[in-house]
């Protein structure tokens, strides 16, 4: 009779860190957007014209700022914070946008890991007084995570009018 040695039973755990992109991350955030876009909303963007919106963006951070989310040295996610005076808070609110989260990902706790880290980011810093994000009435899907997350939708609704 054999002694019964330990029994191992083996986990893969993820070690996600989020930094700020970098102007080297273009191609990616392009490919993303362009995933993003046509998934959400059926819109195919153009490449050009977005890495030009992406340029813009590194060359004027008060346009805003990319962070990713990074596992194991691969890039699963990111989102877009974008920057809105509030003078009724004196203070700046926080748009969330171009959220992003590879598919092999999704449902494994890598959009709660972003969103906790702006929501931590705001909390430490007193002149941003609050976030807000918008999502196309259609995206059911996205909006089933962020009223996970404690957000609603009942306080505003966003209209617009864009140039063809």
């Amino acid at each position: 009779m054999t002694p019964a040695g330990p029994i191992f039973e083996t986990y893969k755990i993820s070690v996600m860190i989020i930094r700020k992109s970098a102007i080297s991350d273009i191609p990616l955030l392009v490919s993303f957007q362009q995933a993003l876009a046509q998934e959400s909303e059926g819109v195919k963007l153009d490449g050009d014209t977005l890495e030009k919106g992406l340029l813009a963006m590194f060359d004027d951070p008060s346009k805003g700022f990319y962070n990713l989310v990074e596992d194991e040295g691969q890039t699963i996610g990111c989102h877009m914070i974008t920057l809105e005076w509030s003078d009724w808070r004196n203070g700046v609110v926080w748009w969330l946008q171009s959220v992003y989260v590879v598919e092999a990902y999704r449902g494994k706790g890598v959009f709660r890991f972003m969103y906790e880290n702006v929501l931590k980011s705001i909390r430490q810093d007193p002149r941003i007084v609050g976030l807000r994000l918008y999502v196309d009435k259609s995206n059911t899907r996205a909006m089933k995570v962020y009223e996970a997350m404690g957000m609603n939708g009942d306080h505003y609704t966003v209209f617009e009018w864009m140039k063809a």
